[in-house]
C-alpha cells in the first residue's frame, strides 16, 4: 500500500500520508464529498478533485498489483522465473509493461514456431543467429526429417524463421523500445474504403487523411475510429511521414537489437528478411493495435473530462427559483403540450395547443395560454428547444406581446433529455395518469426552476452535453458522470423536507432504497424536525448518517444549525462558540462583520482543526449558502428562426449548448446550433475553451459563415471579427510543422527528428533490407 500512496500523491501533487489517510477512508466507507468537506484535517485538506483522481488511480494501481501477483504465480508454477525476471516485474509501472514481460510464458495455442521447436528446428534458427556465415540451404538440410513434417531445406527455413519471429515478437525489450520509437514518429493514416465515398460524405474530411498519433485531439481520433466501425475509412499506422522508409527503419531496429547487420555474409539477407517478416507482419501490427488501444483510452478521457465539465456547469446552472412556471414542448402536427407548475415544483394545470399548420389555431392558443397563466400567477415561460421552437417562442412573445398585465418572462431551455424521463418509470410513478407527451412540458418547467433537481432524473449520459460519447467505454462513463453529479448535489446541499427520492439518492451516504425511505417516512409522518429524527428511517444507520447529514438541510426546523453545512458533529464547536461569544446561535448566523472578527485558533481541539473551524465561521456568516450563481436569460433576435435568415456579420446573443475541446456550440434561436472555433473565443490563445464559457452562459456572438446544406454555422465571440476570419480548417495535406496554431500564428518549430539512437540503429540497415528485398 506505500508503494500505491506514492505513486498517487507524486501524480497529484500530494504527500504519501494524505493519500493513506484518504484510502483508509474510502475503505471505510466514506464517500468523497463527505472526505473533501469533512475531513480535512485527515487528509491535508485534499479537494474532491484529487480524491475522485485518488479514487481512480486507486483502482487501477490495486489492479495492477493483483495482475503482477498473478503473473508471478504463473510463471513460478511453470519453474521459469529467475531473479532477474522478478525483479523485471516488480518494477513493472503500468499493465502494458507487465504484459510485455508475460508474453513469451503465457499460455497460448500451438503456434507455427511451437511446431517448429518439436520438429527439433531451434538449433537451426539458432545457428544461422549465431554464425551468419553458415549458408542457409546447406546447413537447413542437416534439418530434414520427414518423420517430423520438415520435408525439405526450405520447410526447415520457414520453420526457424517461425521460431526467430515469435522470439522476437515477445522480447519485453525490443517491444518497449519499438512501442516508445512508434509512439513517437507514428502518423495515424486514414483512407476510405472504395465505393464508400457517398455512404461517408459525413466524413469526408479523413477520406485521405494524416496526423500524428501523439498530438491528434480526441474528438478527431474518436471520430476516425467510428468512421472505421462504420466501414467508412480503414485505419493505418505509419512509422514517420515516409511509411516505407519508416517500416524499413523498423525493421533495422528489430535487426540491430537481434545483432544482425549485413556484411555480406551468406545469410545476412535471410537474417535480415526475418527481421523485416518480425517487425511488418507481428511486431508492426501487435504495436499498432496497442498504440491504438492507448491512444483511445487517452481520447476517452479527455470525452468522458468535457462531459463531466459540461455536465456540471449544467448542473449548476442558475436556478430561476420558486416561481410559478409554464412550461412548452414544442410541436407542429402533434400540437404543443402545456404544463404549469407552482412555486414548489408542484404540477397544477396542463393541455395541448394546436397553433401551428395544419390547425393554425394562433388566436385560440394564446387565449389559452392566458388564461392559464392568469389561473396559477405564472411569472416564467420556458420553451423547449426542440422541433417547433421558435414557432412557439413567437407564440409565446405573441401572449407577452397583447397581454402585458401577466407581466411574463420568456426563455428557450435545453430539452435534453426530456423525453428520456418523460418515459421513465420514475416519471410513470410521479404521473400515472399523466400522458407521456405532457410529461415533457413538467420537466422543461421544473428545470428552469431548478436545473439541478430536475436533471438528477435523468441518466446523465441521456443529457446530451458531451462529444463522441456513445464511443466511448460506457461503464467508465458513467462512473465519471455520476462521480459528477454526486458532487454538484452535494456542493450545493439538499432540502430534505422537499427533495425527491432521485435527488436524495444523490447526496453522499445515500442509496436509491434509503432514499424512497426517507420520503415515504417523509410522507408517513410530516417533514423532518430535525436531522437527527433521519436516524428512524428505516436502514438509516448512524453510518449512513455521518456520510449524510452534513449534506441534507431543514428550514425551519428546531435546530438553526440543521439549515447550514455544519455537520451535527461539529455543533460542539459552535456551541463553544457561542459560549465564547455570550450570544445565541440565532443572533450568530448572518452576522458576518461578528464572526471575521473571531480567531478560529480559539475553537480548535483534538478532533476539530484549524479547516473544519474556519469552514463552520464561514457557514455561519452565510448559512446554507448555494454557490449556482444568478438566473439570467438569453433574447434570441426577432425575425431570425431559420439557417437561411443568417447573415455573415449578424451580431446575435444565445446560450453556449455545449463545449468541446475544439470550442463552443452556441444556440441562437434557429434550431441549428452554432460553432464558435477554439480560435475565435477571445482575443489571445486559448488553450481549453472552458477557459472562457461553459454550458448555460449567455453569450453574444457574431455570424461568420452560414453552410445551408451541410447544416453548419460558424460564429465567433470576437465581435470585432470580419467575415474573413473564418476559423482554420487544416489541410490534411499540410506538414506538421507549419499547421495552424489556435492564435493563428504558425508553429515555428522545425520538424521533428528521430532520436540520435534511432538514426544509429536504422538508416545504413534500412538500405541493406532494401537490397535484400531485391535479392542482393
Amino acid at each position: 500500500m506505500q508503494k500505491i500512496a506514492q505513486t498517487i500523491a507524486a501524480e497529484i501533487g500530494a504527500k504519501a500520508e494524505q493519500v493513506a489517510a484518504a484510502v483508509a477512508l474510502l475503505d471505510g466507507g466514506a464517500t468523497v464529498p463527505f472526505i473533501a468537506r469533512y475531513r480535512k484535517e485527515a487528509t491535508g485538506g485534499l479537494d474532491d478533485t484529487q480524491l475522485r483522481t485518488l479514487e481512480v488511480r486507486l483502482t487501477y494501481l490495486r489492479e495492477l498489483e493483483e495482475r503482477r501477483a498473478a503473473i508471478l504465480a504463473s510463471i513460478d508454477e511453470q519453474g521459469k522465473l529467475t531473479d532477474e525476471l522478478r525483479a523485471q516485474i516488480e518494477v513493472a509501472d503500468s499493465k502494458a509493461r507487465l504484459e510485455d514481460l508475460y508474453l513469451p510464458y503465457k499460455p497460448k495455442r500451438r503456434t507455427r514456431a511451437q511446431i517448429a521447436r518439436e520438429a527439433g528446428l531451434e538449433p537451426l534458427a539458432q545457428g544461422l543467429l549465431d554464425d551468419p556465415a553458415r549458408t542457409p540451404l546447406e546447413f537447413a538440410a542437416e534439418f530434414v526429417d520427414a518423420d517430423k513434417g520438415v520435408a525439405d531445406a526450405a520447410a526447415a527455413l520457414d520453420g526457424a524463421r517461425a521460431i526467430l519471429i515469435e522470439r522476437w515478437g515477445e522480447d519485453a525489450a525490443l517491444i518497449g523500445e519499438l512501442r516508445a520509437w512508434l509512439d513517437d514518429v507514428g502518423q495515424i493514416r486514414s483512407r476510405v474504403v472504395e465505393g464508400k465515398e457517398a455512404e461517408g460524405a459525413k466524413y469526408r474530411d479523413y477520406f485521405d487523411h494524416v496526423e500524428p498519433l501523439k498530438t491528434i485531439p480526441s474528438h478527431r481520433l474518436l471520430a476516425l475510429f467510428r468512421a472505421r466501425r462504420e466501414g467508412i475509412v480503414s485505419l493505418d499506422l505509419d512509422p514517420g511521414g515516409d511509411a516505407e522508409a519508416g517500416h524499413a527503419q523498423g525493421a533495422a531496429r528489430v535487426a540491430a537489437h537481434a545483432g544482425i547487420a549485413a556484411r555480406g555474409r551468406p545469410a545476412d539477407a535471410w537474417l535480415l528478411e526475418s527481421a523485416r517478416l518480425a517487425w511488418k507482419v507481428k511486431l508492426h501490427m501487435h504495436l499498432m493495435l496497442d498504440l491504438f488501444g492507448q491512444a483511445r483510452e487517452r481520447a476517452e478521457d479527455e470525452a468522458i473530462r468535457v462531459f463531466g465539465d459540461n455536465l456540471k456547469d449544467l448542473l449548476l446552472a442558475a436556478p430561476a427559483g420558486p416561481r410559478a412556471v409554464l412550461g412548452l414542448d414544442p410541436g407542429l402536427r402533434t400540437g404543443v403540450k402545456a404544463a404549469v407548475v407552482d412555486r414548489t415544483g408542484k404540477l397544477v394545470d396542463t393541455a395541448t395547443l394546436y397553433p401551428h399548420a395544419p390547425q393554425n389555431r394562433w388566436d385560440e392558443s394564446i387565449q389559452q395560454l392566458r388564461l392559464l397563466c392568469a389561473r396559477h400567477a405564472v411569472e416564467l415561460v420556458a420553451i423547449g428547444n426542440g422541433t417547433a421552437s421558435r414557432e412557439t417562442d413567437k407564440l409565446a412573445g405573441e401572449l407577452i406581446r397583447r397581454h402585458p398585465e401577466l407581466r411574463l418572462q420568456k426563455l428557450v431551455v435545453s430539452e435534453a433529455g426530456a423525453s428520456v424521463y418523460s418515459a421513465s418509470e420514475l416519471a410513470a410513478r410521479e404521473f400515472p395518469d399523466l400522458d407521456v407527451s405532457l410529461r415533457g412540458a413538467v420537466s422543461i418547467a421544473r428545470r428552469l426552476q431548478d436545473p439541478l433537481a430536475e436533471l438528477v432524473k435523468i441518466e446523465p449520459k441521456s443529457i446530451g452535453v458531451g462529444q463522441y460519447q456513445h464511443d466511448v467505454d460506457q461503464y467508465r462513463l458513467a462512473r465519471a458522470l455520476d462521480a459528477r453529479v454526486e458532487d454538484c448535489v452535494n456542493a450545493v446541499g439538499v432540502y430534505v423536507n422537499t427533495a425527491s427520492a432521485p435527488l436524495l439518492a444523490r447526496v453522499a451516504g445515500l442509496s436509491a432504497a434509503v432514499a424512497e425511505n426517507i420520503v415515504r417516512f417523509r410522507d408517513e409522518h410530516g417533514p423532518f424536525r430535525t436531522r437527527r429524527e433521519l436516524l428512524k428511517v428505516p436502514r438509516l444507520g448512524e453510518k449512513t448518517f455521518e456520510q449524510c447529514a452534513g449534506f441534507l438541510r431543514i428550514a425551519d426546523g428546531d435546530e438553526p444549525l440543521d439549515a447550514s453545512a455544519v455537520h451535527p458533529e461539529a455543533y460542539p464547536v459552535v456551541e463553544r462558540i457561542v459560549k465564547h461569544c455570550g450570544r445565541e446561535v440565532k443572533q450568530l448566523i448572518g452576522d458576518g462583520g461578528f464572526l471575521r472578527g473571531l480567531k478560529a485558533e480559539q475553537f480548535t481541539d483534538d478532533k476539530f482543526g484549524l479547516p473544519t473551524v474556519r469552514d463552520i465561521l464561514r457557514e455561519l456568516e452565510k448559512p446554507g449558502r448555494d454557490p449556482r450563481p444568478e438566473f439570467r436569460t438569453a433574447r434570441f433576435a426577432d425575425g431570425v428562426e431559420d439557417l437561411k435568415d443568417l447573415t455573415p456579420g449578424m451580431v446575435l446573443e444565445g446560450v453556449v449548448s455545449n463545449v468541446a475541446a475544439f470550442g463552443a456550440f452556441v444556440d441562437i434561436g434557429v434550431h441549428q446550433d452554432g460553432l464558435v472555433h477554439v480560435s475565435a473565443l477571445a482575443n489571445r490563445f486559448v488553450k481549453d475553451p472552458r477557459e472562457v464559457v461553459k454550458a448555460g452562459d449567455v453569450v453574444k456572438v457574431k455570424v461568420l459563415e452560414v453552410d445551408i446544406p451541410r447544416k453548419r454555422i460558424a460564429l465567433t465571440m470576437r465581435l470585432d471579427d470580419g467575415p474573413e476570419a473564418r476559423p482554420p480548417r487544416r489541410d490534411p495535406a499540410r506538414p506538421r510543422d507549419e499547421r495552424p496554431r489556435g492564435d493563428g500564428r504558425r508553429d515555428a518549430r522545425p520538424p521533428r527528428q528521430d532520436r540520435p539512437a534511432a538514426a544509429a540503429a536504422g538508416n545504413a540497415l534500412a538500405e541493406a533490407f532494401a537490397r535484400a528485398r531485391k535479392g542482393g
